[in-house]
């Protein structure tokens, strides 16, 4: 038998992740004149609208309004209000917590690499790449632990040097929980970094911080060598670009691709949430 009742559009956010998101999000603004227009849409699933542009890298304009996420430019306005209030890096803040606190954070070696995109309208934090005949791209510089799981992203222009933001990635790491009543935690034991960050410079860096480098030597050490501990941070940036709307980016303005990168990597990194009891 054919029936006409519309087709549920799939979950794409767990109720783990909503509940840390949830106590994050700002209060909407007060009525004007006791007018609140229209009713406002649920964040959770205007939440659901973002992630799926996200993932399939549709345009916010064309996305369907029979999915039930309202408008692609509520969406839009949303996603930009949440990262005004800083919701995004509370949120990955909040979820590394939670891993940290569940056992579930290696911090005995990190690994830091970065990619490039063809930023395909131009706009903030792209630069002429090198490798692509000098198109403007945007390049995602990724720090990941152990197991892989991204505890810090950085954008920048495609022509900007790795090594330049090995610090912002350090520095700009949140403390994060871990078990028991130990401080938190923000470095790890090692750092694996491939022959791009090889200098003086990022060598004295990390043994102020107390990090032991593990650099690839130019015209020392082998890529062979090399691939024993790095290969997992070149599996979370297969992850990263696995989200359509960042592998290509269309979005110009610097708020907008830095909420959607922190977004994605919170949201690689709530795969490995255990439910709570």
């Amino acid at each position: 038998m054919v029936t006409d009742a519309p087709v549920q559009p799939r979950q794409l956010i767990t109720d783990e992740l909503w509940e840390l998101l949830e106590p994050l999000i700002p209060p909407p603004p007060p009525a004007v004149h006791g007018r609140t227009g229209r009713p406002r849409h649920e964040d959770r699933s205007v939440l659901e609208g973002i992630v799926f542009v996200l993932s399939t890298g549709i345009g916010w304009a064309r996305l369907p309004a029979e999915l039930g996420y309202g408008s692609g430019w509520t969406c839009w306005r949303r996603l930009r209000q949440w990262q005004d209030a800083g919701v995004w890096d509370d949120l990955h803040a909040a979820v590394l917590d939670r891993l940290g606190q569940q056992g579930l954070l290696d911090w005995s070696r990190a690994s830091a690499d970065s990619v490039s995109v063809r930023a395909k309208k131009g706009g903030a934090l792209t630069g002429p790449n090198p490798t692509d005949r000098a198109k403007l791209g945007t390049k995602y510089h990724l720090l990941v632990a152990a197991d892989g799981l991204p505890l810090n992203v950085v954008l920048c222009g495609a022509n900007r040097h790795d090594s330049l933001f090995l610090a912002p990635l350090l520095d700009g790491q949140r403390a994060v929980k871990g078990t028991g009543r130990g401080r938190p935690r923000r470095r790890p034991a090692k750092l694996h970094t491939d022959k791009g960050y090889d200098n003086r410079r990022v060598r004295i860096y990390l043994r102020r911080r107390g990090i032991a480098a593990r650099i690839a030597r130019i015209g020392i050490d082998s890529s062979q060598r090399l691939g024993r501990h790095r290969w997992v941070v070149e599996r979370t940036i297969g992850w990263l670009l696995s989200y359509k709307r960042l592998a290509l980016r269309y979005d110009r303005t610097a708020a907008t691709i830095t909420a959607l990168a922190r977004l994605a990597v919170t949201l690689i990194c709530a795969r490995r949430l255990r439910p709570t009891d």
